[in-house]
């Protein structure tokens, strides 16, 4: 599994990515500019990722918003649902309204913070990882 971590905050950053890292390859971004960077990144060297666990609140440009754009660019793409990548928004807040934004704008699981590792193992498995 190939992940990309999106966080600006470092111990979440860390945290997830010692996490997720278990189980597959990681790469870490701390905005969500730098996110779609390593995004497409990742597509120009035909491997892209499996996973992108990211957060809602950064201050450069929100999760939903990273979150859009790249369903915007696999869409371009000619992307199937099925291939694209799984998303699993990170949160600070449990709010109704901002987990129906993240599943209308394309996501396929969120975590709220703090976060364990059963808990994230947990949403991974939701995922059709096979994890232990």
């Amino acid at each position: 599994m190939k992940c990309l971590v999106v966080d600006d905050d470092g111990v979440s950053l860390t945290k997830m990515q010692k996490i997720i890292g278990e189980f597959g390859d990681c790469v870490l971004a701390e905005s969500g500019k730098d996110a779609i960077v390593e995004f497409n990144h990742a597509w120009d060297q035909n491997l892209p990722f499996d996973l992108i666990a990211l957060d809602i609140s950064m201050p450069d440009m929100s999760g939903l918003d990273v979150l859009t754009t790249i369903r915007n660019i696999e869409k371009e793409k000619g992307l199937t649902k099925d291939r694209q990548c799984k998303v699993m928004m990170v949160t600070a807040t449990a709010d109704q309204d901002v987990v129906i934004g993240s599943v209308r704008a394309g996501c396929n699981t969120y975590i709220v913070k703090p976060f364990d590792r059963s808990r994230v193992i947990d949403k991974l498995k939701s995922l059709g990882y096979k994890v232990k």
